[in-house]
């Protein structure tokens, strides 16, 4: 009863939550939308099969949690002496401006807005589903500012990410049910998302976001020292301004990890 129990309560967070999927007539012209979700859901379904079978429910613990790495080539570790603090999915957009008198040139970066969610258990317990998350999530269009949890799983609002100017992206990990700190940032590393990535929504877009590390600047609470992002998901313009309005945006999801000071 106690393993049953703690399985619909681990799983709760990625459990279905009855979204409209964005399904239609030609969803099966689709393939890498179609195989994300499906993979998704299988997996979701053996994780359940699999924790009825436990003799002991496993434990939330974040030191088992491993921080995905980029492959052929992997972003800089966490410095010595930091541990990790919180995992969330953020879902949001990468925003870009563009000049009208120059059609040609590349699409500039302004910033990014997205919501956090809370996904450390999911992390540390299972992180094949954690790591299908933003590829899944990407496939279900963006809902008000007052979504409380992640389509399609439950993950609950855990902060919000944004930038205060072009060249700074800031994270608020404070909530009404934990108070975790803030982080203004700076760039510190990065490296090409895998080829593999889902590149946009729908079997669409221009790749995803590159993987980055971002280092903690003044200002920052909550002993946040790193933050890594990766797994990513869309977010990528296109590779000139033709045909593209002033500013636009482009729909993403990533994980986010968040490192702090022991």
């Amino acid at each position: 009863m106690l393993c049953n129990l703690w399985v619909a309560s681990a799983l709760c967070a990625v459990a279905l939550s009855a979204p409209t999927i964005p399904y239609s007539s030609a969803a099966a012209e689709r393939p890498t939308e179609m195989k994300v979700l499906s993979e998704y859901f299988n997996m979701l379904g053996s994780k359940v099969q699999a924790g009825n079978q436990m003799a002991e429910a496993p434990v939330c613990d974040l030191s088992n949690a491993v921080l995905p790495t980029a492959s052929p080539t992997a972003l800089p570790k966490p410095s010595e002496g930091l541990v990790l603090k919180h995992v969330a999915i953020g879902r949001g957009t990468q925003n870009y401006s563009c000049s009208t008198g120059n059609a040609t040139a590349p699409p500039a970066a302004v910033g990014a807005i997205a919501t956090l969610y809370n996904a450390s258990c999911v992390a540390s317990t299972y992180p094949d589903l954690l790591n299908l998350l933003p590829s899944v999530a990407l496939q279900f269009n963006l809902s008000s500012v007052s979504q409380t949890s992640l389509t399609p799983s439950n993950l609950a609002i855990s902060g919000h990410h944004l930038f205060t100017n072009t060249t700074t992206p800031f994270f608020t990990l404070n909530t009404d049910a934990m108070q975790l700190g803030v982080a203004p940032c700076a760039k510190n590393n990065s490296v090409s998302a895998p080829t593999s990535a889902v590149k946009g929504q729908y079997d669409q877009g221009f790749g995803a976001v590159a993987w980055l590390k971002l280092t903690a600047r003044s200002g920052a609470t909550g002993n946040l020292e790193e933050v890594y992002r990766v797994n990513t998901a869309g977010g990528n313009p296109p590779a000139t301004c033709a045909g593209m309005p002033a500013t636009f945006e482009v729909q993403y999801a990533a994980e986010y990890w968040f490192y702090e000071s022991a």
